[in-house]
């Protein structure tokens, strides 16, 4: 059986999941109602109060603040976990902003949210019809007499061409509705155009909002950029990159060829790219040239790589770089075990596969193997990546000779002999610690009385 806190992580978890896809409809949206439920108990849920919106007082509003602090205290997780669990919420629309209504995220501060009613809730699971977003959409019109938001307005100006044959059937509604809210008390009014305003945003976004989600998308997986912030523009252009350099090779928007297996019986295609495939495709080794990522990616391609390494007397590199991931994702239990037999094999002195490293990087590597860790060889992992990449385009221009004209075994020995053994990484860095250190010392004051009680005591 497992415990009540491993079953609460597994949902946040799932959950969390859930949030990197926004417009997906899971069954997991069954755990986010029940926690909902639980947070509007009157005893022990989330304490709401009457709030001034401008100069309408709204009943049952919560702050952004309580709302995490809650989710922290029941489910006992850290505040950040809380934070980006109310942000799904908000995200499904469970939860909507009272205040900035674009922006689908929970502030832990004190701005201002109310629950969702539950017909509008994911589970409900009814889908969204234009007709109800065009009635919708000519409400808002009506009373904004024309000044709709510039997305809105695309989407007002698409729906009346798209539903043109009933377009007077939909003015007709929206003004009923409008009319209807017109009776309500100015609270009601207000708490209703939110709810529904907010449903909108959700199954309904801004492309601001969609375009936010890509540059999130892009950053997450862009293996170049090692800043949290940068430019939309830049990240606009990396997406726009990718997609121009991987649309031909995906099966999916390209010519999939014999046939796509995902739309008929034929399964050609994934017998041409299976993993250990003897030849590869045309389309697999032009994918390879992309980045030297993507060729490791690739057990068929690393295969080819590692004997150009291997003649270009460099195959240690790969070893090390494979060696370094399956520490980095291998059992907790076999890491002290990995990590010593790495440092035998590729840092030690006199190592049968010593590194090419510089000696800065490798001083901290060493000091770090004292307490292994999953990552603890990042940096040398890093530096090993660098160098072969350097041998990554030669390899490509070079990859159809290989095939062809193989270097013999007695070639390679032949190499060997004239290969130059260089000075061991560890052997540097500790001569830089001597340079250091004496120009540290140099640097020092010089006591004189000290200095001549010395030649004093050598007389």
């Amino acid at each position: 059986m497992l415990s009540k806190k491993v079953l609460r992580n597994i949902c946040i978890y799932s959950s969390l999941q859930l949030y990197k896809r926004p417009n997906c409809r899971s069954p997991n949206n069954d755990t986010s109602s029940s926690i909902v439920v639980e947070m509007q108990d009157p005893n022990s849920g989330v304490k709401g109060s009457e709030q001034k919106l401008n100069v309408t007082c709204i009943p049952h509003v919560i702050a952004g603040k309580d709302i995490i602090a809650w989710i922290a205290k029941t489910m006992k997780i850290t505040p950040e976990e809380a934070h980006a669990f109310g942000t799904m919420l908000v995200a499904y629309g469970y939860i909507y902003p009272l205040q900035n209504h674009k922006k689908l995220v929970m502030c832990n501060d004190a701005s201002l949210y109310r629950f969702q009613t539950p017909y509008f809730w994911p589970t409900q699971k009814w889908i969204a019809e234009d007709s109800d977003y065009a009635i919708y959409l000519a409400k808002r019109n009506i009373r904004k007499k024309g000044m709709l938001e510039p997305y809105e307005q695309g989407h007002y100006n698409h729906l009346h061409e798209w539903l043109n044959h009933k377009w007077d059937f939909i003015v007709t509604q929206a003004m009923e509705q409008y009319k209807a809210g017109k009776e309500r008390k100015k609270p009601d009014r207000v708490v209703f155009d939110c709810q529904e305003r907010a449903y909108w945003v959700v199954n309904r976004p801004p492309v601001s909002l969609l375009l936010d989600y890509l540059i999130s998308i892009t950053i997450e997986r862009s293996h170049d950029v090692l800043v949290s912030k940068v430019k939309s523009s830049v990240s606009l252009g990396a997406l726009v990159k990718y997609m121009t350099t991987y649309k031909n090779h995906d099966p999916f928007l390209a010519n999939c060829l014999p046939s796509n297996p995902w739309q008929t019986d034929n399964d050609t295609y994934w017998t041409l790219n299976m993993r250990r495939v003897d030849v590869p495709t045309k389309m697999r080794v032009e994918r390879w040239s992309f980045s030297l990522f993507e060729l490791l990616s690739d057990l068929r391609g690393r295969d080819d790589f590692k004997i150009f390494l291997k003649k270009e007397f460099s195959g240690e590199n790969l070893a090390f770089w494979e060696a370094a991931e399956e520490l980095k994702w291998g059992a907790a239990s076999t890491m002290s075990t990995k990590a010593e037999t790495i440092f035998k094999t590729f840092l030690a002195p006199g190592a049968p596969r010593w590194i090419n490293i510089d000696g800065r990087t490798m001083g901290l590597t060493v000091k770090g193997l004292e307490h292994p860790h999953r990552y603890v060889l990042e940096a040398a992992q890093t530096h090993v990546f660098m160098l072969m990449k350097k041998s990554e385009r030669l390899y490509y221009d070079l990859e159809f000779v290989m095939f062809f004209f193989p270097t013999s075994p007695g070639q390679l020995e032949e190499n060997a002999k004239n290969r130059n053994p260089g000075i061991h990484p560890i052997i540097l860095w500790q001569k830089e610690e001597e340079e250091n250190a004496k120009a540290a010392a140099a640097s020092a004051p010089v006591d004189v009385k000290a200095m001549m009680s010395k030649i004093d005591r050598k007389k």
